[in-house]
C-alpha cells in the first residue's frame, strides 16, 4: 500500500473520531456508557464513509516458475513407413514423451502432420501428403511468445508447400530435426516432374514435358515410354552418367476424341534398382470440343482488365480478348459472353447488340461509367446518378442460390470504388455480394446475377478487382481462390443450361494425391437454399461395379463429401435427396499415383540446413540420446521465475456499506430508545 494512502486513512480516522467526540462528548450530559457507545458508532459510520471515498488498495505479488515448452512434431506420412522408419519414429516419440528429465525441464506438446498439423491422436503413417513448411509455420504462430524448441521427426521428404529449409525466417524457435532414414545414395532413375495442360482441344496436338532424374555414378541406359492404354504412343532412349543426371524430354500427342484421356509415362528399370515405384507416373487430360471465347470490352486502360483476363484464362477452356467497343461490334458473333468494363458514350452499339441479339453479359461499373447511358440502354436496373464515389466493402451472401460460391473471406478484401447511390432492379435478381460501410450492411447489391428470358447477366458495382486478386494471393499464397470464384461466375454466364434445384461441382479427373471433394447445393421449390436437406452420394466403381453410399455434410452454405483416399479408377456417381425425387449425376476418374512412395532416402541436406538456419541441430534417429542431453543442458531453455502483481481492494465496498448502515441504524435506535430524538 502506498504511503499517501496510509496518511489518508489516518486522517480519516482522526476526523471521524473528532466529529464523534464533538457531538457526544463535548458538553454532553449523557452517562458515560451511553456516551461511549454512541461515540464509537458515529466514529464507525463517518470512517466508513470516508474509506469509501479514499478506496484504499494494496499490491499483491506472487512468484511462479515458467518452464519452456518442448514441441514434438512427427511426420505421419506414408513415406516414413515406405522407408521402413515408422517403428523408429514411434519409439523416439515414446522416448521423448516418457522421459522424466525432459518432463521435469519442459512442458511437452506433441503433434503429428501430413498435409495439415494436428494434435497426436494416433500414429498410422498413412497421410498421402506432407507439408513440413506449413506445419512449422503454424507451430511458430502458436508459440510465438514462448521459449519452445521444436523437435521434428521426419524424413524431410516434402510433397506439398514451400521450401521448409528457410522457414526459420518466420519461425523464431530453434528446430531439431531427427532424421528418419539414412543418406545412402542408391542407383535409381525416376520421373521427377511431368508438365501437361489439364485441358486440350479435339484434333489438336498437346505438349508433354517429362523431367527424368538419375542418382548414381555409373553410366546407365534406360528408355522413356508413354502409353495410352495398351498402345505405345512415344518412346525415347536415354543415357545417364555421373555428370548427366537429368534430362528433359518433350513431345506432342494428338487428341483424337472428346473426354478424359489417361496416359502412363514410364522409365525402364535398371538392374537391381531398389525403388521402381518412381519409374512411372500417370497423367490425364480432358479433351474438349471448343474453347469458350469471351470479349472483355473497355475504352480505358485499367489494371482490372489484366486481373480479369488472367483470372478467367487460368482455366484453359476459356479465352479472353480485350477489345475496344468498335472492335467488338465488328466481331460480335465470335464470342459466347461479353464483359463490359465501365461503359461510356462509345458503348452505344455494344449495348444495342446485347439487347437486339439476346446476348449474355457481365457489366462492371466504376468511376468513369456513364450511368445515364447505362440506365437508358436497358430496363433491368437503374442506378441513381450522384456523380460521387464511395468505397464499399463486400459482404458475401451465403444463401446465394444460382451456383455454388466458395466460402471466401470477402470481408477482409479491400473496398471497391462505386457510385454513391441506390440500385433498383426491375427484374428478379440474386445478390452474391452486398455493399457494406464500416461493417454495416447497406442492403445494396455489389455483385448480382439476373436472367431476362433465356439470357443471363451479372452486374458488379465497383472498380479495383485487381486488389481482390492480390489479396487472395496474400492470404493463401495462390490466386486459385479468386480465380475459381470468377471462373464459376463466367461459367454460369456463358452457359445456356437451365437452373436446377440441385447443383453439383466436381472435376472430371483427380490426380492420385488430390483431395477428391464433391460439392452440392440443394434448393426448395422456391429456389431458396435448404439447409436441412438430407443428401447422399451413390458412388459406383466402373471397374469392379462396387457401390458405396456416403452422406453429404453441410458446411459454409453448401453440402460436400470428401472421397479422398478412394482407389484409382473410373467412377460414376449420383447425388440424390433422400425424400424427394431430385438427383444429379456425373463421372470422374482418379489417376494412380502415390507421391509419398517416390523417395529413396531422407533429405539429409535440407534438414541440416533447416537446423543451421534456426540455431538448432540435426541428428539421426540413432543419436536421440545426444539430442536429449543437448536439450537438458542448453542454457536457453532454463526455467524462468516470474512474478505477477495484483491490485487488491483493502475492503470490499459491499461489506463496508453494510457496516455503515448497521452502525447508523444502531445509533438511531439507541438515541430513539433513550429519548434523544
Amino acid at each position: 500500500m502506498q504511503t499517501d494512502t496510509i496518511i489518508y486513512i489516518v486522517i480519516a480516522a482522526l476526523t471521524a473520531l473528532l466529529l464523534a467526540l464533538f457531538q457526544y462528548a463535548y458538553k454532553s450530559k449523557l452517562n458515560t456508557q451511553l456516551k461511549t457507545t454512541l461515540t464509537v458508532l458515529r466514529t464507525i459510520s463517518v470512517l466508513g464513509i470516508l474509506l469509501l471515498l479514499i478506496n484504499p488498495k494494496f499490491e499483491s505479488k506472487t512468484f511462479y516458475d515458467e518452464k519452456p515448452t518442448l514441441v514434438v512434431a512427427i511426420d505421419n506420412s506414408e513415406s516414413v513407413s515406405y522407408l521402413e522408419q515408422d517403428q523408429n519414429a514411434t519409439e523416439i516419440y515414446q522416448l521423448l514423451n516418457g522421459n522424466s528429465e525432459i518432463k521435469k525441464r519442459f512442458n511437452v506438446d506433441t503433434y503429428s502432420f501430413g498435409k495439415a498439423l494436428k494434435p497426436i491422436d494416433s500414429l498410422n503413417f498413412s497421410e498421402q501428403q506432407s507439408n513440413i513448411s506449413n506445419s512449422l509455420k503454424q507451430i511458430g504462430e502458436v508459440y510465438a511468445n514462448q521459449v519452445a524448441p521444436i523437435v521434428l521427426l521426419t524424413d524431410g521428404n516434402q510433397t506439398y508447400g514451400s521450401d521448409y529449409s528457410f522457414v526459420s525466417n518466420t519461425v523464431k524457435q530453434p528446430i531439431y530435426p531427427v532424421i528418419l532414414g539414412d543418406s545412402t545414395i542408391y542407383t535409381d532413375v525416376s520421373i521427377k516432374q511431368l508438365n501437361v495442360n489439364r485441358y486440350v482441344f479435339l484434333k489438336n496436338k498437346f505438349p508433354v514435358e517429362v523431367i527424368a532424374n538419375y542418382n548414381g555414378n555409373e553410366t546407365v541406359n534406360t528408355e522413356l515410354k508413354i502409353w495410352s492404354g495398351n498402345s505405345l504412343v512415344f518412346r525415347k532412349a536415354i543415357q545417364f552418367n555421373a555428370e548427366k543426371t537429368s534430362e528433359i524430354v518433350s513431345t506432342t500427342l494428338l487428341a483424337n476424341s472428346v473426354g478424359v484421356k489417361t496416359y502412363k509415362v514410364e522409365l525402364t528399370p535398371l538392374n537391381q534398382e531398389k525403388n521402381t515405384v518412381n519409374n512411372s507416373k500417370n497423367f490425364g487430360v480432358e479433351v474438349i470440343d471448343q474453347k469458350t471465347n469471351i470479349a472483355l470490352v473497355s475504352d480505358i486502360l485499367h489494371p482490372d482488365l489484366g486481373a480479369l483476363k488472367k483470372s478467367i484464362e487460368s482455366n484453359e477452356q476459356r479465352s479472353v480478348s480485350v477489345l475496344k467497343p468498335n472492335e467488338y461490334v465488328e466481331n460480335v458473333n465470335d464470342f459466347q459472353l461479353v464483359i463490359l468494363y465501365q461503359p461510356n458514350n462509345n458503348f452505344n452499339k455494344v449495348l444495342s447488340n446485347i439487347s437486339d441479339k439476346n446476348l449474355n453479359s457481365f457489366i462492371i461499373t466504376g468511376n468513369t461509367t456513364n450511368f445515364s447511358l447505362l440506365n437508358n440502354s436497358q430496363s433491368a436496373f437503374k442506378q441513381t446518378v450522384t456523380n460521387q464515389s464511395e468505397d464499399f466493402q463486400p459482404k458475401l451472401n451465403r444463401n446465394y442460390s444460382t451456383f455454388i460460391v466458395d466460402n471466401l473471406s470477402f470481408e477482409d478484401y479491400p473496398p471497391l470504388q462505386s457510385e454513391f447511390g441506390t440500385i433498383e432492379f426491375s427484374v428478379p435478381n440474386d445478390v452474391i455480394l452486398s455493399k457494406s460501410v464500416n461493417g454495416i450492411d447497406t442492403n445494396q447489391p455489389m455483385l448480382s446475377t439476373f436472367e431476362i428470358g433465356s439470357t443471363k447477366h451479372a452486374l458488379l458495382s465497383g472498380e479495383g478487382l485487381w486488389r481482390w486478386r492480390a489479396q487472395s494471393f496474400l492470404e493463401s499464397e495462390s490466386f486459385n481462390d479468386f480465380d475459381n470464384f470468377i471462373g464459376k461466375l463466367v461459367q454460369y454466364l456463358s452457359s445456356n443450361k437451365k437452373r436446377s434445384r440441385l447443383n453439383i461441382d466436381y472435376k472430371s479427373f483427380y490426380n492420385g494425391n488430390d483431395d477428391v471433394i464433391i460439392t452440392a447445393q440443394y434448393f426448395n421449390k422456391n429456389y431458396e437454399f435448404d439447409n436441412s436437406a438430407a443428401l447422399t452420394i451413390v458412388l459406383k466403381n466402373k471397374e469392379d461395379n462396387s457401390v458405396r453410399e456416403v452422406p453429404l455434410l453441410l458446411s459454409n452454405g453448401s453440402y460436400s463429401v470428401d472421397l479422398s483416399g478412394i482407389s484409382s479408377g473410373s467412377y460414376d456417381f449420383t447425388i440424390k435427396h433422400n425424400t424427394e425425387s431430385v438427383a444429379a449425376s456425373g463421372s470422374f476418374e482418379v489417376l494412380e499415383y502415390n507421391v509419398e512412395q517416390q523417395f529413396l532416402n531422407a533429405d539429409v541436406e535440407k534438414l541440416q540446413s533447416l537446423a543451421k538456419n534456426s540455431n538448432g541441430n540435426a541428428v539421426f534417429n540413432t543419436e536421440i540420446e545426444d539430442l536429449i542431453s543437448e536439450l537438458l543442458t542448453d542454457s536457453r531453455y532454463a526455467t524462468i521465475q516470474k512474478s505477477s502483481k495484483n491490485i487488491v481492494h483493502l475492503i470490499d465496498w459491499k461489506y463496508l456499506l453494510g457496516i455503515i448502515v448497521l452502525s447508523l441504524f444502531a445509533e438511531w435506535f439507541i438515541r430513539k430508545y433513550n429519548g434523544l430524538i
